[in-house]
């Protein structure tokens, strides 16, 4: 096999050298698709005025099989609207009709035929170059043997000229990553790994410099010719050299198809208007010529004008026939899918959030330090409280504090689920997986963590304390703990899913924590709580459960001695039928704010909480899945 002629900046690569021929070959090769179309695509909006605007206008146009399409003009011309359209990811309505092969293509047909590459690099930080990649591999192709998945990896990120950066974390905290250009060809890595038959680019040499935008375009152009692959990329202003690579350019000015054909004609079909000059770089000239931002002079406008006429004039040229030669192909439904299954999706989808928990110090590092030390600070503020009654106030406020600061701490993971949330959307749209199993994964994944999270903040807190010395209630506080934390979590989630912008769910999260501590029962008793409170938050509150959980825990089978009088009586905070004896029974304090203290009312708070946790997840589910299917 020859070579792929693309090199990496400081030294010659040769990506397939070492590659199995049929297993690389036979899954890059697109059998799939001759031809895709589109024809009277138009896209009309409202502005704020409630007037109408024209983003395309009439669009056709047609892609073939090993040749890579530019989409080409000025900024705010609509060739990402239409580029949009045409990999189904338009979120404003539009008309026309979009074939693959002559037959109406489909919403998964083109997801599951297709990768897309969005201009805004998406990837996890906290993972290396070569595992993105990979992990990303094993979701598009589960069955594919470990080694060979690994050999064509290793091919691509090669030809990347990102080699040498395979171990380099690609964005940890505080630690220097890749760079901006490097993220660009890594995004280029992670869609081509998925064996796409056709590939949408946004941008693609955004962020690169002109060398590297010509590498990366020569090998997407040699890619594209070898395995019969179809590529559409939007392009602003390439150099002249990254310019000659494409095969075919569709021109787009203000809405409107300004040119559509073969690049090498492009010079001839605009010689009657405005000559391209000699030393000049055809694609600069042609934009130059379209762009409707800077009409200074009648002439020019006159220009446009004469350049939309010229393509209306050829439009009824354009072959609108096509007959698909199955002798070739194979049908769509045979070729081009992900078979990652649920089961398989989450356990892959598991050992990523694994790797990344652990290396991400903002997914449970960071809580795990902030909750030790706050748990000593805790156990050394209320340390040793005697059993007196003068000590109940402090051990409700000690279970009040350690129960809201639990859920407090769970915004810390706001930026980590966000940025899970962005690849969500990213992989979700090329077909590799659904909300469904990303958010199992992430719940199971979170569990372990969070049990750790409890049992070091309990073992801290619970002993220097002083609260009730019992194995039994030792493992009900730590329990209650660690109900709250995945609660929390699952709280944050949910909004996180709602608005995955990190300052506005921060701001939700916060709200929705105030909210729940103010009616949980602590600051007002239930028996004082009004009607609204009471009934439209308190009994959906995660935290009323924890709270009376621990209280329950502390007080039901505890004692505490009364003030004993300079007269010999005994002075009791509360109504206790052992008053007499100078003491008071720890259940008048669980009288006082209305909890019933039985073992079935507290098993009763446990089902309520854990529900509480599968509404977050499952209304959690359903909100991942729509803003994912938005992308």
């Amino acid at each position: 096999m020859k070579d792929i002629p693309l090199k990496d900046i400081s030294a010659t690569v040769h990506p397939y050298e070492d590659l199995d021929v049929e297993a690389a070959d036979t899954f890059f090769d697109n059998r799939s698709i001759e031809q895709f179309r589109w024809r009277d695509i138009n896209v009309v909006v409202k502005d704020k005025d409630g007037s109408e605007k024209t983003i395309l206008s009439n669009s056709f146009g047609v892609a073939t099989a090993g040749q890579v399409l530019a989409l080409m003009g000025p900024s705010g011309s609509g060739k990402t609207t239409l580029l949009n359209v045409l990999a189904n990811r338009s979120m404003v309505s539009h008309t026309g009709q979009v074939l693959i092969d002559g037959s109406i293509a489909t919403p998964s047909s083109i997801k599951r035929l297709s990768s897309y590459v969005e201009q805004s690099d998406i990837h996890l930080g906290g993972l290396t170059v070569e595992e993105n990649v990979d992990f990303t591999s094993r979701l598009a192709s589960p069955k594919t043997a470990k080694s060979v998945r690994r050999q064509r990896n290793s091919s691509v990120l090669n030809a990347l000229g990102l080699q040498a950066q395979r171990k380099t974390y690609v964005s940890p905290l505080l630690q220097a990553g890749i760079s901006g250009g490097q993220k660009r060809r890594l995004s280029l890595a992670t869609a081509l790994v998925t064996g796409p038959k056709m590939l949408f680019l946004d941008e693609p040499t955004s962020g690169l410099d002109s060398v590297a935008s010509h590498q990366i375009m020569s090998y997407l152009s040699v890619i594209a010719k070898r395995h019969g692959l179809i590529i559409i990329a939007s392009i602003h202003q390439p150099s002249s050299s990254t310019f000659a690579l494409f095969d075919s350019v569709m021109l787009i000015s203000g809405g409107r198809t300004c040119y559509f054909g073969p690049r090498e004609d492009i010079a001839t079909y605009f010689s009657g208007i405005c000559p391209i000059p000699n030393f000049t770089n055809p694609a600069e000239h042609i934009l130059e010529l379209v762009n409707m931002d800077f009409q200074v002079d009648t002439q020019k406008s006159d220009r446009i004008n004469q350049i939309f006429a010229l393509h209306e004039a050829k439009a009824n040229d354009f072959d609108d026939d096509f007959v698909a030669n199955d002798e070739k192909r194979e049908s769509l439904s045979s070729d081009g899918g992900y078979p990652t299954g649920y089961f398989k999706a989450c356990g892959i989808l598991l050992h990523r959030n694994f790797v990344k928990s652990y290396r991400d110090p903002l997914a449970y590092g960071t809580r795990l330090l902030i909750n030790a030390a706050l748990s000593i600070v805790i156990g050394t503020v209320w340390l040793r409280l005697p059993y007196g009654q003068e000590s109940i106030q402090p051990f409700v406020n000690c279970l009040f504090f350690s129960s809201a600061f639990m859920s407090l701490m769970a915004v810390a993971y706001a930026p980590s689920i966000i940025e899970d949330i962005q690849m969500l959307q990213k992989e979700h749209a090329n077909g590799l997986y659904g909300a469904l199993s990303f958010n199992v994964a992430n719940f199971l994944i979170g569990l372990p963590w969070l049990f750790l999270v409890a049992v070091i903040f309990s073992s801290i807190v619970y002993w220097l304390t002083n609260l009730r010395a019992t194995g039994e209630a030792f493992s009900m506080f730590t329990l209650w703990l660690y109900v709250d934390l995945v609660a929390a979590e699952s709280m944050v989630v949910l909004i996180s899913a709602l608005t995955p912008q990190f300052v506005t769910a921060l701001a939700l999260v916060s709200f929705a924590n105030g909210l729940w501590l103010a009616v949980d029962g602590f600051l007002v008793p239930i028996g004082t709580l009004n009607v609204f409170w009471k009934y439209a938050f308190h009994y959906i509150n995660f935290q009323t459960y924890v709270f009376q959980g621990l209280m329950v825990n502390q007080f039901k089978d505890t004692k505490y001695e009364c003030q004993t009088l300079e007269n010999g009586e005994y002075h009791c905070m509360f109504l206790s039928d052992l008053a007499q004896q100078g003491q008071i029974r720890g259940t008048a304090v669980l009288d006082t704010y209305h909890y019933p203290y039985t073992w079935g009312k507290v098993g009763q708070w446990l089902g309520y909480a854990i529900a509480i946790i599968l509404v977050h997840r499952v209304l959690g589910t359903f909100l991942l899945s729509w803003r994912a299917s938005r992308k």
